[in-house]
C-alpha cells in the first residue's frame, strides 16, 4: 500500500506559520481533517520556520493535531532535542524525518533514535553534498540501511530519500532519480523509498502536471511513498491509478472505489 506523508502542516508556509503564530486552532484542526479525507496515511509536522520558537509551536501543534486525528504523525525538524519532546507527546508510533549521513546531523540523530519505536526517513545525503549520480545515491542508501540495522531497526521501517533534484537544474535528474529507486528497491529487500515529489518541478511552470505524471513514472520504479498535498486530488488520482496499473491494488478495488467516490474523475 502506497504510504502518502501529508505535507501540509508546515510554518514554512505563510497561512500556517500565521495560524500558529496566532494559536488558530481551527486552521490547523480542518486542514489535518481534510489530509485524513482526502487519504493521507501520515501528518507531516514541522514547526521550524519560526526561529526561537520551534519547541513552542511543536508541542502546541502536536497537541491540537491529536485532538481531531488518531493518523500517526511524522515529527519533522532538524533538531534531536525537538524530535526528543515530541516523540514524548506522541500517541501513535511515529515517524522521524530525517536522518542524513552529514556527520553533524547523524551522529546526534543516532543518539536520538537508540530505543525509539520509529519509522525514519533516511536522506541519501553526506558532507559532500547531494548525489550526482545513481551510484552515489544507492552507496549512500546501503550505508544508511546498514547504520540503522545496526541501531535495531528493521527494514520496513526505513524509508529511503533518493533527494529528488529539479529539472530545471538538470534534465537528468528525473531518470536518476528513477534509476536510483529501482535499484535500492532491488539491491536493498524490504525498504522503502520516499521524497518530497514537488522538488523535482521546482522552478518550471505547471509544476501540479509535473509532479502527477513524475509520481506515475517513479511508482513503475518501485517508489511506495511520497511527501505530497494530500488535497491535491489529481495527484491522489495519480496515486491510486498507477498503483492499480503496477498490481499493487487486488482486483482493482481502492481504484474502483476511489472511481465511485469520485476520487477519480477523467
Amino acid at each position: 500500500m502506497f504510504t502518502v506523508i501529508g505535507e501540509r502542516i508546515n510554518t514554512t508556509l505563510k497561512k500556517v506559520q500565521a495560524a500558529v503564530a496566532e494559536k488558530n486552532a481551527d486552521y490547523i484542526v480542518d486542514d489535518v481533517r481534510a489530509q485524513q479525507a482526502a487519504g493521507a496515511t501520515y501528518i507531516d509536522v514541522n514547526a521550524g520556520a519560526r526561529i526561537g520558537h520551534e519547541d513552542e509551536d511543536m508541542c502546541w501543534l502536536l497537541k491540537v493535531i491529536q485532538r481531531v486525528t488518531k493518523l500517526p504523525l511524522c515529527l519533522d525538524s532538524a533538531d534531536p532535542a525537538i524530535l526528543e519532546k515530541a516523540f514524548g507527546l506522541v500517541e501513535q508510533t511515529p515517524m522521524i524525518n530525517s536522518i542524513s549521513l552529514e556527520k553533524e546531523r547523524f551522529i546526534p540523530m543516532m543518539e536520538f533514535l537508540k530505543g525509539k519505536d520509529c519509522r525514519i526517513i533516511a536522506l541519501c545525503m553526506d558532507d559532500s553534498g547531494m548525489p550526482k549520480t545513481v551510484d552515489e545515491i544507492v552507496q549512500r542508501a546501503a550505508l544508511l540501511v546498514k547504520e540503522l540495522e545496526c541501531a535495531g531497526f528493521i527494514r520496513d521501517d526505513i524509508f529511503i530519500d533518493p533527494l529528488m533534484q529539479p529539472m530545471s537544474v538538470d534534465v537528468k535528474f528525473g531518470t536518476m532519480a528513477m534509476n536510483a529507486i529501482q535499484r535500492i528497491m532491488g539491491e536493498l529487500e524490504g525498504v522503502h523509498t520516499t521524497g518530497g515529489l514537488s522538488n523535482i518541478s521546482y522552478g518550471l511552470p505547471q509544476r501540479r502536471f509535473i509532479n502527477r505524471t513524475f509520481l506515475s513514472m517513479l511508482i513503475t520504479s518501485g517508489f511506495d511513498s511520497a511527501i505530497l498535498d494530500p488535497l491535491d486530488q489529481d495527484v491522489m488520482a495519480t496515486v491510486k491509478t498507477a498503483e492499480m496499473l503496477v498490481g499493487n491494488d487486488k482486483f482493482c478495488m481502492n481504484y474502483i472505489k476511489g472511481v465511485r467516490a469520485e476520487e477519480i474523475v477523467a
